[in-house]
């Protein structure tokens, strides 16, 4: 888990950044930053205030497409809602990537294909964002780092504190380890992200497509592996209760 943190933090420092440098300040990964940016235009700084605004309600479809397609895959379990989420953002990244190729060569705030460019981005990563609510397990918030460096910031300090509590002391720095390794994953995405736009253009939205991909195939093998375990498992104690049956009868039943 704690690995997958770290890669999606990645993925949305990458993806944020390069949406923020190549789509006139929109934020992606998070709809706080558009707020914001929302209400600076409306000031008379910056541009591109309605493809702001649009994103707001194509990140609410990523959530909500997420939710009901989860839903639908019986079973549901961790591994298999993984899979799914992890298969629906990277289809909607590979959009996101082809529609800002077919704009780069045009680009302008208002026009049409880059309000659209911006809303399947906006649709990817809340697509991102409801994987953390929907799947069930000790992660860390990878989406957004702001409550992650401030639990970081007072980890520290109670590790640093002599009048801390060991177990305290302890816990505070088990998260410390669970936290930062995420933090770190998504500042060096959000360089990289800023670096590979400078010389690929949208063409770099390929990478976290690719990365993406192979989550969802690694969530299908624990998924099938799971499966075959629980399979097996159900046999063993089939055959353990025949066994037990055929034990009891006496030779007259």
């Amino acid at each position: 888990m704690r690995f997958e943190d770290s890669m999606l933090a990645a993925i949305a420092g990458y993806v944020d950044t390069l949406s923020f440098v190549a789509l006139f300040g929109l934020f992606t990964a998070h709809v706080t930053g558009n707020f914001v940016l929302i209400g600076a235009e409306a000031a008379g700084v910056g541009q591109g205030v309605f493809m702001k605004l649009m994103a707001f309600p194509a990140f609410v479809a990523g959530v909500v497409i997420s939710s009901l397609l989860v839903k639908s895959a019986e079973p549901v379990t961790p591994n298999r809602a993984a899979c799914v989420l992890y298969a629906i953002q990277a289809a909607l990244m590979l959009a996101f990537c082809l529609a800002g190729v077919g704009v780069s060569h045009a680009m302008h705030a208002d026009s049409t294909p880059v309000i659209v460019c911006g809303m399947i981005g906006a649709a990817a990563m809340g697509v991102q964002n409801a994987h953390g609510r929907i799947v069930t397990g000790p992660g860390v918030p990878n989406t957004v780092m702001t409550g992650n460096v401030t639990q970081v910031v007072l980890d520290t300090i109670d590790i640093l504190s002599p009048q801390m509590p060991t177990d305290a002391r302890a816990l505070a720095r088990t998260r410390l380890g669970k936290m930062l390794p995420t933090i770190l994953a998504f500042a060096v995405g959000a360089i990289l992200g800023a670096l590979a736009y400078r010389h690929a253009g949208f063409w770099a939205l390929l990478l976290p497509c690719v990365a993406l991909l192979w989550l969802a195939l690694k969530a299908r093998g624990a998924q099938r592996q799971t499966a075959v375990s629980g399979a097996a498992t159900d046999a063993r104690r089939s055959s353990a209760g025949r066994g037990r049956h055929a034990h009891r009868r006496r030779p007259g039943d």
